[in-house]
């Protein structure tokens, strides 16, 4: 908006034509590039998305043919206010958002008003009747709207404020029109209002074109929330039903004179998030031995879950074949490295056998089991183990322990104590040992676990698993 003119001040011509066809030039290579993306666009009016995409493609060229309408306007000077080359109000045309744009000057020394022939059809006068002064122009006007008007131009006229806002004008043939009107005080050379000139436009189309926008816009964002919603649930309930489902400690072998007592938890992030990779399993194999495992899977939602079931299934089949830790690792290794999806995966696999108390591990790319021994506690000598889809083709090493009655393994992914990896969160952990010592079981184990670890902000999902042989 420019600054109040001054009377004995002439405005400032136009720009040449030259400019002015350049841009129009521009403007309609741009409409044509615009226009053919948007043919490009799926019509499917069933995808919120693909609504939403059309919508804004349509309103982005409403708005290029109102800006080659005006720069055509600005080239060519507006037309005179004359009945014989003014149509009447109801064929003005509708396609264009802002085309449609009017101006006006009231002159408070003679009382003279004049009005542009498209301002006639704004307005919805007749174009041979006299234009209306600044007292009448409320009369066209929706009655909410007249204060909102009223206070416009007195603002403009007392105060030397520019106009710049929107009122509904009431049609007689066809409804309702939101009407934008922009203004400025003309000053006299003792600095008092001698004139007010205004620019208004007919933006109701605009206004119902973003309207559309905006619709289709939060359409989309309740597809997708509710999209989400269902894949959560879909996640959850396909977590659920791969990862055991324990209450409490489980023994293992379920007869037998010597046996684990095994309990397991998770630790999800304390912010909401989606359901991620982590997982536990304990399995009692053929053999009489028992299978104890956690692990980390990269990605989140239905995917990481998928994953998850499809490692857990590789896990729990190679274990059951005799396949010892480190060769099942390796395994586990080639199996990502043919998925369609790349992904990474972190793993400890244990094999504890009760005859000899002896407990033959492996890892890959996860810390090495804690064992906890009366009220201290040690993590075990880690075997090579890269990440399982990092380097195809690496070996894993598988490492040896004999384990005694009272003694307690804690396995556990990345992520368990919040703030802290390596050598740090390890310490941590082994600081349990005197609460571990005072435990009965291996579920009052997971209990402090989780109270030390799991009550506070939290930004990972983890898992933990502890053994205790109980005899």
């Amino acid at each position: 908006m420019p600054s109040p003119l001054s009377a004995d001040r002439p405005a400032a011509r136009p720009p040449g034509c030259g400019p002015v066809d350049a841009l129009i030039s521009q403007t309609r290579r741009l409409k044509g590039e615009v226009d053919a993306v948007r043919r490009d666009t799926p019509a499917d009016a069933g995808d919120p998305r693909e609504r939403w995409r059309r919508a804004l493609y349509d309103l982005a060229m409403h708005q290029l043919d109102d800006l080659d309408e005006h720069l055509a306007q600005l080239r060519d000077d507006p037309p005179p206010a004359s009945a014989e080359e003014s149509p009447a109000p109801s064929a003005a045309p509708r396609a264009s958002l802002l085309s449609r744009v009017g101006s006006a000057e009231w002159d408070l020394l003679t009382d003279e008003v004049s009005w542009s022939g498209e301002l006639y059809r704004i307005l919805g006068r007749d174009p041979a009747a006299p234009p209306l002064t600044l007292d009448e122009l409320p009369s066209l006007v929706c009655d909410e709207d007249r204060p909102r008007l009223t206070e416009m131009v007195t603002g403009c006229l007392v105060d030397g404020r520019p106009i710049d806002g929107e009122f509904r004008v009431v049609h007689a043939d066809d409804g309702i029109r939101t009407v934008h009107m922009m203004g400025e005080p003309v000053l006299g050379a003792d600095g008092s209002t001698v004139s007010m000139w205004a620019v208004l436009r007919d933006v109701g189309e605009l206004r119902r074109c973003r309207r559309t926008v905006s619709e289709t816009r939060d359409s989309l964002h309740r597809h997708r929330h509710a999209a989400a919603r269902s894949e959560h649930r879909l996640a959850v309930e396909l977590q659920e039903a791969v990862l055991p489902a324990w209450h409490g400690s489980l023994r293992f072998p379920r007869r037998g004179s010597r046996a684990l007592d095994v309990a397991a938890a998770q630790l999800p992030p304390s912010a909401q998030a989606s359901v991620g990779g982590d997982w536990y399993d304990a399995l009692e194999l053929s053999d009489g031995a028992t299978l104890l495992g956690v692990g980390e899977l990269t990605g989140h939602g239905v995917g990481a879950a998928s994953g998850v079931a499809m490692l857990l299934g590789a896990v729990r089949g190679m274990a059951l074949a005799g396949t010892a830790p480190g060769p099942l690792l390796d395994c586990l290794d080639r199996l990502l490295d043919t998925t369609a999806q790349p992904a990474l995966a972190g793993a400890v696999c244990l094999r504890y056998r009760h005859d000899t108390r002896t407990a033959v591990w492996a890892r890959a790319g996860l810390p090495a089991p804690l064992l906890y021994r009366g009220r201290a506690g040690r993590a075990l000598d880690a075997p090579q183990g890269a990440l399982l889809g990092a380097a195809p083709g690496s070996v894993h090493g598988q490492a040896e322990e004999t384990l005694e009655v009272g003694d307690l393994l804690l396995l556990h992914t990345d992520g368990l104590v919040p703030g802290h990896t390596g050598t740090a969160a390890v310490h941590r952990l082994l600081a349990l040992a005197p609460r571990f010592a005072g435990g009965r079981s291996a579920q009052d184990c997971v209990r402090e676990v989780v109270r030390e670890f799991g009550e506070g902000e939290r930004a990972e999902h983890a898992c933990v698993l502890v053994a205790r042989v109980a005899s």
